[in-house]
């Protein structure tokens, strides 16, 4: 079992045709995920990689093959557009790729999607993965992941490979990898994952990366210490930066106390999460966590 995408997955891609829309695409289809169609406006009839058709519409597309899960390589100026329109079409699951998206742009589209019943990852994320050629959605590399029944969420993209590099070398292995995105405002968050995570049967523990900035750990936090009863490591990065420091990320600026690393750690921890010291210690302390179970 998996957590938004896996064997079930009808996967659309918005942006099918663009330069990284195909080349992610085809990866995806390497993996082995069912891409059952594309879509861009004025392109529909075409096929992509001569058997994925090309719709002009989202809805259209959905009509004619099932698609349950869209996967977005739009233009920022037009990605909350292309967000919308997989809403409206009957997308289950959305996953926006698109970083640069205007602020304004994305309070809008967050509260609209909030509002529906559909579940939105990103913007600026790498996607989701449930390991094993269950399905690829993202631009993460596929190699690096193994099968398993550790579940991973994390801000950072990179450090989401990193720690995947670090479990699966150990034989740990994934039940599904989510990256959230590091914009300040986005669609889901650490709490909407852990939730489904915990509700996941063949998830037995939770590794989380978080960031300097904002609020989402302290949220996390609270949502452990009531909802979550399976272990939790994690690891807060960024406890060096300077305090109004962008440090990568958008969302990565500390404003006021509750953004720094240390606040963001003292709250894990009294939530009863296990603290990982450094990047370097991922691995190690995921075992461990494993170890005591």
């Amino acid at each position: 079992m998996s957590i938004l995408v896996g064997k079930n997955t009808k996967l659309l891609v918005q942006g099918i045709t663009g330069r990284e829309g195909s080349f992610h695409t085809a990866r995806c289809m390497e993996y082995g995920t069912n891409v059952v169609a594309g879509v861009t406006p004025g392109r529909g009839g075409q096929t992509f990689e001569g058997s994925v058709p090309v719709f002009d519409t989202v809805r259209q597309a959905v009509q004619e093959t099932g698609a349950n899960t869209s996967l977005i390589f739009v233009p920022p100026a037009f990605a909350a557009d292309a967000i919308v329109e997989a809403v409206d079409g009957g997308i289950e699951t959305v996953i926006c790729i698109t970083e640069g998206i205007p602020v304004l742009d994305s309070v809008k589209v967050v509260d609209y999607v909030k509002r529906s019943s559909s579940t939105l990852v990103g913007p600026n994320c790498p996607g989701v993965i449930s390991p094993g050629g269950k399905a690829k959605v993202g631009i993460m590399p596929g190699h690096v992941y193994a099968p398993g029944r550790v579940g991973v969420v994390s801000r950072s993209g990179t450090l989401t490979y990193e720690a995947v590099g670090q479990l699966t070398p150990m034989g740990i292995g994934q039940s599904t990898c989510v990256g959230i995105g590091g914009d300040p405002v986005s669609g889901s968050g650490f709490v909407e994952m852990l939730r489904m995570f915990q509700d996941d049967p063949e998830t037995d523990a939770i590794v989380l990366i978080g960031e300097i900035g904002g609020t989402k750990e302290q949220e996390a936090a609270e949502y452990i210490k009531s909802e979550v009863s399976k272990p939790v490591a994690a690891l807060i990065v960024g406890r060096s930066a300077p305090p109004g420091r962008r440090m990568g990320h958008a969302g990565a600026i500390i404003t006021g106390s509750a953004g720094l690393a240390s606040e963001k750690v003292k709250a894990l921890e009294l939530a009863g999460a296990i603290t990982i010291p450094t990047p370097a210690d991922i691995g190690t302390t995921t075992r461990d966590v494993l170890a005591s179970l």
